[in-house]
Protein backbone atom coordinates (compact mmCIF):
# COMPACT_ATOMS: atom_id res chain seq x y z
CA UNK A 1 0.00 0.00 0.00
CA UNK A 2 1.41 3.40 -1.02
CA UNK A 3 2.08 5.78 1.84
CA UNK A 4 0.21 9.08 1.87
CA UNK A 5 2.15 12.25 1.20
CA UNK A 6 2.45 14.15 4.48
CA UNK A 7 3.62 17.76 4.63
CA UNK A 8 4.54 19.01 8.10
CA UNK A 9 4.04 22.77 8.26
CA UNK A 10 6.21 24.59 10.78
CA UNK A 11 5.00 28.18 11.11
CA UNK A 12 6.75 30.71 13.32
CA UNK A 13 3.47 32.67 13.67
CA UNK A 14 0.86 31.73 16.26
CA UNK A 15 -1.66 30.70 13.60
CA UNK A 16 -0.35 28.52 10.76
CA UNK A 17 -0.94 30.11 7.37
CA UNK A 18 -4.15 28.97 5.68
CA UNK A 19 -2.69 30.16 2.36
CA UNK A 20 0.27 27.80 2.67
CA UNK A 21 -2.00 24.92 3.65
CA UNK A 22 -4.24 25.39 0.62
CA UNK A 23 -1.24 25.58 -1.73
CA UNK A 24 0.16 22.41 -0.17
CA UNK A 25 -3.04 20.47 -0.87
CA UNK A 26 -3.21 21.84 -4.42
CA UNK A 27 0.41 20.74 -4.90
CA UNK A 28 -0.42 17.15 -4.06
CA UNK A 29 0.02 16.77 -0.31
CA UNK A 30 -2.48 14.22 1.02
CA UNK A 31 -2.18 15.43 4.60
CA UNK A 32 -0.91 18.71 6.06
CA UNK A 33 0.10 18.67 9.72
CA UNK A 34 0.19 22.33 10.77
CA UNK A 35 2.01 23.70 13.82
CA UNK A 36 1.97 27.36 14.83
CA UNK A 37 4.22 29.30 17.17
CA UNK A 38 7.07 26.92 16.44
CA UNK A 39 10.37 27.77 18.13
CA UNK A 40 13.77 26.15 17.61
CA UNK A 41 13.59 24.31 20.92
CA UNK A 42 10.34 22.58 19.86
CA UNK A 43 11.65 21.32 16.51
CA UNK A 44 13.60 18.21 17.54
CA UNK A 45 10.64 16.03 18.50
CA UNK A 46 8.78 16.96 15.29
CA UNK A 47 11.78 15.96 13.20
CA UNK A 48 12.17 12.70 15.08
CA UNK A 49 8.46 12.02 14.64
CA UNK A 50 8.92 12.48 10.91
CA UNK A 51 12.03 10.36 10.40
CA UNK A 52 11.43 7.46 12.82
CA UNK A 53 7.86 6.51 11.83
CA UNK A 54 8.53 5.31 8.28
CA UNK A 55 11.22 3.16 6.75
CA UNK A 56 13.94 4.90 4.72
CA UNK A 57 12.34 3.85 1.42
CA UNK A 58 9.10 5.63 2.39
CA UNK A 59 10.60 8.85 3.79
CA UNK A 60 10.25 10.65 0.46
CA UNK A 61 6.51 10.72 1.25
CA UNK A 62 7.14 12.93 4.31
CA UNK A 63 8.44 16.52 4.08
CA UNK A 64 8.68 19.80 5.99
CA UNK A 65 7.48 23.24 4.91
CA UNK A 66 8.77 26.19 6.95
CA UNK A 67 6.67 29.34 6.81
CA UNK A 68 5.52 32.31 8.84
CA UNK A 69 5.94 36.05 8.46
CA UNK A 70 9.38 36.23 10.10
CA UNK A 71 12.06 35.10 7.64
CA UNK A 72 14.85 35.20 10.21
CA UNK A 73 12.83 32.93 12.48
CA UNK A 74 12.22 30.64 9.51
CA UNK A 75 15.94 30.41 8.81
CA UNK A 76 16.55 29.38 12.41
CA UNK A 77 13.87 26.69 12.11
CA UNK A 78 15.45 25.40 8.91
CA UNK A 79 18.83 25.07 10.60
CA UNK A 80 17.23 23.23 13.50
CA UNK A 81 15.32 20.84 11.24
CA UNK A 82 18.55 19.94 9.45
CA UNK A 83 20.44 19.55 12.71
CA UNK A 84 18.14 16.82 14.01
CA UNK A 85 18.03 14.60 10.94
CA UNK A 86 20.24 11.52 10.71
CA UNK A 87 21.34 11.32 7.07
CA UNK A 88 24.13 8.86 7.88
CA UNK A 89 21.38 6.29 8.55
CA UNK A 90 19.15 7.41 5.67
CA UNK A 91 16.81 9.03 8.18
CA UNK A 92 15.99 12.39 6.68
CA UNK A 93 13.17 14.11 4.80
CA UNK A 94 13.11 17.02 2.38
CA UNK A 95 12.41 20.57 3.54
CA UNK A 96 11.31 23.82 1.88
CA UNK A 97 11.89 27.26 3.39
CA UNK A 98 9.45 29.93 2.20
CA UNK A 99 8.79 32.19 5.18
CA UNK A 100 6.81 35.25 4.08
CA UNK A 101 6.91 33.82 0.56
CA UNK A 102 10.38 35.32 0.25
CA UNK A 103 12.03 32.53 -1.73
CA UNK A 104 9.22 31.87 -4.18
CA UNK A 105 8.58 35.60 -4.71
CA UNK A 106 12.25 36.39 -5.31
CA UNK A 107 12.61 33.42 -7.65
CA UNK A 108 9.57 34.49 -9.68
CA UNK A 109 10.74 38.11 -9.84
CA UNK A 110 14.23 37.26 -11.07
CA UNK A 111 12.90 34.65 -13.49
CA UNK A 112 10.52 37.24 -14.94
CA UNK A 113 13.37 39.65 -15.60
CA UNK A 114 15.54 36.89 -17.06
CA UNK A 115 13.02 36.44 -19.86
CA UNK A 116 14.09 39.80 -21.25
CA UNK A 117 17.80 40.11 -20.49
CA UNK A 118 20.93 38.06 -19.89
CA UNK A 119 21.48 38.05 -16.13
CA UNK A 120 25.19 37.42 -16.55
CA UNK A 121 25.49 40.82 -18.25
CA UNK A 122 22.77 42.67 -16.35
CA UNK A 123 23.35 45.75 -14.24
CA UNK A 124 20.74 45.66 -11.51
CA UNK A 125 19.43 47.97 -8.83
CA UNK A 126 17.46 46.44 -5.95
CA UNK A 127 15.48 49.11 -4.10
CA UNK A 128 14.43 47.98 -0.64
CA UNK A 129 17.27 45.50 -0.85
CA UNK A 130 17.66 45.01 2.89
CA UNK A 131 14.31 43.24 3.28
CA UNK A 132 14.02 39.45 3.01
CA UNK A 133 12.73 39.45 -0.57
CA UNK A 134 15.18 42.16 -1.68
CA UNK A 135 18.14 40.29 -0.26
CA UNK A 136 17.10 37.10 -2.02
CA UNK A 137 16.59 38.94 -5.30
CA UNK A 138 20.10 40.40 -4.95
CA UNK A 139 21.53 36.97 -4.07
CA UNK A 140 19.96 35.27 -7.09
CA UNK A 141 21.07 38.04 -9.43
CA UNK A 142 24.62 37.91 -8.10
CA UNK A 143 24.77 34.13 -8.35
CA UNK A 144 23.98 34.43 -12.05
CA UNK A 145 26.68 37.01 -12.71
CA UNK A 146 24.78 40.29 -12.55
CA UNK A 147 26.38 43.44 -11.21
CA UNK A 148 24.10 44.46 -8.36
CA UNK A 149 23.58 47.69 -6.43
CA UNK A 150 21.68 46.96 -3.25
CA UNK A 151 19.93 50.08 -1.98
CA UNK A 152 18.56 51.20 1.35
CA UNK A 153 17.86 54.58 2.90
CA UNK A 154 20.79 53.90 5.22
CA UNK A 155 24.16 52.92 3.80
CA UNK A 156 25.03 50.92 6.91
CA UNK A 157 21.99 48.68 6.47
CA UNK A 158 22.79 48.17 2.80
CA UNK A 159 26.40 47.30 3.67
CA UNK A 160 25.29 44.73 6.26
CA UNK A 161 22.96 43.11 3.73
CA UNK A 162 25.75 42.92 1.17
CA UNK A 163 28.07 41.32 3.73
CA UNK A 164 25.41 38.70 4.53
CA UNK A 165 24.95 37.82 0.86
CA UNK A 166 28.68 37.71 0.16
CA UNK A 167 29.02 35.28 3.05
CA UNK A 168 26.97 32.86 0.94
CA UNK A 169 28.50 33.73 -2.43
CA UNK A 170 31.92 35.42 -2.06
CA UNK A 171 32.27 35.90 -5.83
CA UNK A 172 29.20 38.13 -5.95
CA UNK A 173 29.55 41.58 -7.50
CA UNK A 174 27.48 43.59 -5.01
CA UNK A 175 27.67 47.25 -4.04
CA UNK A 176 25.76 48.80 -1.12
CA UNK A 177 24.26 52.19 -1.84
CA UNK A 178 22.18 54.70 0.13
CA UNK A 179 19.11 56.19 -1.54
CA UNK A 180 17.61 58.90 0.64
CA UNK A 181 16.47 61.37 -2.02
CA UNK A 182 16.11 62.11 -5.77
CA UNK A 183 19.82 62.84 -6.29
CA UNK A 184 20.79 59.55 -4.65
CA UNK A 185 18.23 57.71 -6.76
CA UNK A 186 19.54 59.22 -9.99
CA UNK A 187 23.06 58.11 -9.11
CA UNK A 188 21.87 54.64 -8.15
CA UNK A 189 20.02 54.28 -11.48
CA UNK A 190 22.97 55.35 -13.60
CA UNK A 191 23.69 52.68 -16.27
CA UNK A 192 21.24 50.17 -14.75
CA UNK A 193 19.43 47.78 -17.09
CA UNK A 194 16.99 46.31 -14.57
CA UNK A 195 15.46 47.57 -11.34
CA UNK A 196 13.52 45.69 -8.66
CA UNK A 197 11.35 47.49 -6.11
CA UNK A 198 11.15 45.25 -3.05
CA UNK A 199 10.56 47.74 -0.26
CA UNK A 200 7.76 48.38 2.19
CA UNK A 201 4.19 48.32 0.93
CA UNK A 202 2.61 51.63 -0.07
CA UNK A 203 5.88 53.48 -0.76
CA UNK A 204 6.89 54.81 -4.19
CA UNK A 205 10.51 53.78 -4.57
CA UNK A 206 10.90 54.71 -8.24
CA UNK A 207 8.94 57.78 -9.40
CA UNK A 208 8.04 57.94 -13.08
CA UNK A 209 10.28 60.94 -13.79
CA UNK A 210 13.38 59.16 -12.52
CA UNK A 211 12.44 55.99 -14.38
CA UNK A 212 12.06 57.88 -17.67
CA UNK A 213 15.35 59.66 -17.10
CA UNK A 214 17.26 56.36 -16.95
CA UNK A 215 17.89 55.69 -20.64
CA UNK A 216 19.63 52.34 -20.08
CA UNK A 217 16.71 50.78 -18.19
CA UNK A 218 15.08 47.82 -19.94
CA UNK A 219 13.10 46.01 -17.21
CA UNK A 220 11.32 47.21 -14.06
CA UNK A 221 9.86 44.74 -11.54
CA UNK A 222 7.63 46.02 -8.75
CA UNK A 223 6.80 43.63 -5.90
CA UNK A 224 4.43 45.98 -4.07
CA UNK A 225 0.69 45.52 -4.69
CA UNK A 226 -0.48 48.15 -2.17
CA UNK A 227 -1.13 51.67 -3.58
CA UNK A 228 0.82 53.76 -4.13
CA UNK A 229 2.83 51.18 -6.04
CA UNK A 230 6.61 50.92 -5.79
CA UNK A 231 7.36 51.77 -9.42
CA UNK A 232 5.21 54.64 -10.61
CA UNK A 233 3.62 53.88 -13.97
CA UNK A 234 3.94 50.10 -13.70
CA UNK A 235 0.58 48.58 -12.75
CA UNK A 236 0.13 45.67 -10.33
CA UNK A 237 -1.21 43.41 -13.05
CA UNK A 238 1.53 44.14 -15.61
CA UNK A 239 3.17 41.00 -16.92
CA UNK A 240 5.85 41.92 -19.42
CA UNK A 241 3.98 45.05 -20.50
CA UNK A 242 5.78 47.85 -22.31
CA UNK A 243 5.69 50.98 -20.18
CA UNK A 244 7.36 53.91 -21.93
CA UNK A 245 9.91 51.61 -23.53
CA UNK A 246 10.59 49.61 -20.36
CA UNK A 247 9.24 46.08 -19.81
CA UNK A 248 7.17 46.22 -16.64
CA UNK A 249 6.12 43.57 -14.15
CA UNK A 250 3.80 44.31 -11.26
CA UNK A 251 3.25 42.33 -8.08
CA UNK A 252 0.23 40.48 -9.45
CA UNK A 253 2.01 39.80 -12.73
CA UNK A 254 4.90 38.23 -10.83
CA UNK A 255 2.43 36.57 -8.47
CA UNK A 256 1.11 34.20 -11.12
CA UNK A 257 4.57 32.69 -11.58
CA UNK A 258 5.19 32.80 -7.82
CA UNK A 259 2.18 30.56 -7.27
CA UNK A 260 3.37 28.11 -9.91
CA UNK A 261 6.81 28.03 -8.29
CA UNK A 262 5.29 27.54 -4.84
CA UNK A 263 3.18 24.58 -5.95
CA UNK A 264 6.05 23.05 -7.92
CA UNK A 265 8.41 23.38 -4.94
CA UNK A 266 5.99 21.56 -2.63
CA UNK A 267 5.49 18.83 -5.23
CA UNK A 268 9.27 18.50 -5.66
CA UNK A 269 9.66 17.71 -1.94
CA UNK A 270 8.00 14.33 -2.46
CA UNK A 271 10.38 13.22 -5.23
CA UNK A 272 13.16 12.30 -2.79
CA UNK A 273 13.98 12.59 0.90
CA UNK A 274 17.28 14.49 0.62
CA UNK A 275 16.34 17.96 -0.64
CA UNK A 276 16.76 21.35 1.02
CA UNK A 277 14.95 23.98 -1.01
CA UNK A 278 16.17 27.48 -0.18
CA UNK A 279 16.47 30.49 -2.49
CA UNK A 280 18.91 29.04 -5.02
CA UNK A 281 17.13 25.69 -5.31
CA UNK A 282 13.73 27.36 -5.65
CA UNK A 283 15.09 29.58 -8.43
CA UNK A 284 16.50 26.55 -10.26
CA UNK A 285 13.00 25.09 -10.16
CA UNK A 286 11.51 28.37 -11.44
CA UNK A 287 13.80 28.17 -14.46
CA UNK A 288 12.08 24.95 -15.52
CA UNK A 289 8.57 26.44 -15.53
Amino acid sequence: MDKRKILIQLDSDADPSVFDRVVAVDAGADEVFSYGGVRPETVRDKVHGAIFTRGPKDLAKTAFFIGGSDVTAGERLLAEVQRHMLPQFGLRVSVLLDSNGANTTAAAAVRSAARHLDLSRAKALVLGGTGPVGQRVALLLALHGAEVRLASRQHERAALAVMAIQGKTPQAHLTPIAVAGPNDLAAALADRTVVFAAGAAGVVLLPKAERLACKTLRVAVDLNAVPPLGVEGVEAGDKGKDRDGVIGYGALGVGDLKMKVHRAAVARLFESNDQVLDAEQVYALAQTL
